[in-house]
């Protein structure tokens, strides 16, 4: 490493900071030298926002006839494992969505731009934010991304169903949870878990061998962070993640709060209330719903249009989370955008990130009813527009500003091999094959080796 006087440091940054500066303010006046024409490819994985997104990039062609985006739309798996092997080839779009469990690894390789000098020159408003949100994509005074949008978890029902089972869709509003008999909202999950002869989880008569509607249905893919799921008890209990976050470097699955969530969920499984992992279906939780083979599950606001959307079967409505030992809690989670350290075209990247996080593009996506924008403001034009439509999406706005409701996702290094591991752990617990403190000890001490 060469090494410098700190006098000669000093002058090289102030040097590189004014650079950046000048490059930005640049960027933002809108006076490219060049004017020549040019083409920013734009990633995503959700379908259902490509409209919107697409709606934003017309709007800011617009007010920038030379800058054109392309957007490309890939599903969940794919849109990973395709970005990962375009970076690594030197080909990577110039901006894409980033993910907290994903975007650590583009960091740490030094594949995204910091963005932190363009928002002190343009003077980005980071307050306008939902809280805590900015902060997410930040380590050690850089930003590598500025936030879309954010999503915290409720229970989705099965409206008709629960009713043709006597449970008062009112009285899911209050329910509470603890890992030793699941509280009242085991007993709602238990009543709708109803057998082929007609009986349900209450009636001594069922045969949890002969299950046709499981009254809940968990999500055991759930990689590190249990979003969908355990990650939300778990949090009711007291337990976190990590030593810090983001960017800590000792996690805590050994903690047996983790082990006790896990725990209820097996209890479920062995009482009938939910399927077996090693026979569960290959379809996702919300076509198992419409097919009427689950009554509820825990799901996120980014599914409330396919929920309550017309290609829905049946008519699903949403509740809060039940509330455990120390509240209720739920995780609440934020994309942002990154530009590529490659890119040929950083300023007219620049340009698009910045209006990406801005109220011109974020009252658009809100406006359209398709995820909550991370812009307070826009969030309230996303939540009336649910309801010009009829739809009730309030427990997902009373957790996101509930005080000391909701939680972060963690985040660090390693995160797909974290990811796995942890998953692995889970399932062969579930599955019977060791217990779940032991392997989630286990799991534990293979993540924190990752960062010796």
């Amino acid at each position: 490493m060469i090494r410098r006087s700190r006098a000669g440091a000093m002058f090289l940054s102030l040097v590189v900071v004014a650079g950046l500066a000048a490059a930005c303010s640049k960027s933002s006046s809108g006076d490219e030298a060049s004017g020549e024409a040019v083409t920013l490819n734009y990633w995503l994985w959700d379908d259902n926002q490509k409209a919107s997104y697409q709606a934003c990039a017309d709007a800011f062609h617009a007010d920038n006839p030379n800058i054109t985006v392309k957007i490309t739309q890939s599903a969940w798996d794919q849109y990973w494992q395709n970005l990962t092997t375009q970076v690594a080839a030197g080909e990577a779009p110039d901006v894409w969505t980033n993910q907290g469990s994903y975007y650590p690894q583009f960091v740490t390789s030094g594949q995204i731009l910091d963005l932190q000098p363009f928002v002190d020159a343009d003077k980005v408003d980071l307050s306008q934010y939902q809280a805590g949100l900015a902060d997410l994509f930040t380590k050690d005074g850089k930003r590598y991304g500025l936030p879309k949008d954010w999503d915290t978890m409720a229970v989705v029902y099965n409206t008709d169903y629960l009713k043709a089972q006597g449970i008062d869709a009112a009285s899911l509003k209050d329910l509470t949870w603890n890992p030793t008999d699941g509280g009242t909202f085991q007993q709602v999950i238990a009543k709708a878990t109803v057998d082929t002869a007609g009986h349900n989880g209450l009636d001594p008569a069922f045969d949890k061998t002969k299950v046709k509607t499981f009254g809940f249905l968990p999500e055991f893919k759930d990689g590190s962070q249990g979003q969908n799921g355990w990650g939300n008890f778990a949090a009711m209990l007291g337990f976190t993640y990590l030593d810090k976050n983001p960017w800590g470097t000792q996690y805590k699955y050994d903690d047996p709060k983790l082990a006790q969530v896990i725990d209820w969920y097996k209890q479920l499984i062995d009482k009938g209330f939910s399927p077996r992992l090693d026979k569960a279906s290959t379809l996702a939780n919300d076509a198992l719903l419409n097919a009427g083979k689950g009554a509820m599950t825990i799901t996120g606001s980014w599914m409330i249009n396919s929920y309550l959307g017309d290609s829905a079967k049946v008519k699903f409505a949403f509740a809060p989370l039940p509330a455990g030992p120390q509240g209720r809690k739920s995780a609440i989670n934020g994309l942002s955008d990154a530009i590529w350290a490659g890119t040929e075209h950083k300023n007219e990247a620049w340009k698009w990130v910045k209006f990406l996080a801005s109220a011109d593009c974020q009252d658009i996506v809100g406006g359209n009813a398709v995820v909550f924008p991370a812009i307070k403001t826009a969030s309230d034009k996303a939540l009336a527009a649910h309801e010009a439509k009829g739809r009730d999406v309030q427990p997902f706005i009373d957790e996101a500003t509930a005080p000391g409701g909701t939680f972060f996702l963690p985040i660090t290094d390693h995160g797909s091999e974290v990811s796995q591991i942890v998953q692995d752990a889970i399932q062969s617990s579930v599955l019977g094959q060791t217990d779940s403190a032991t392997a989630l000890k286990k799991a534990n001490e293979q993540v924190n080796a990752l960062f010796k």
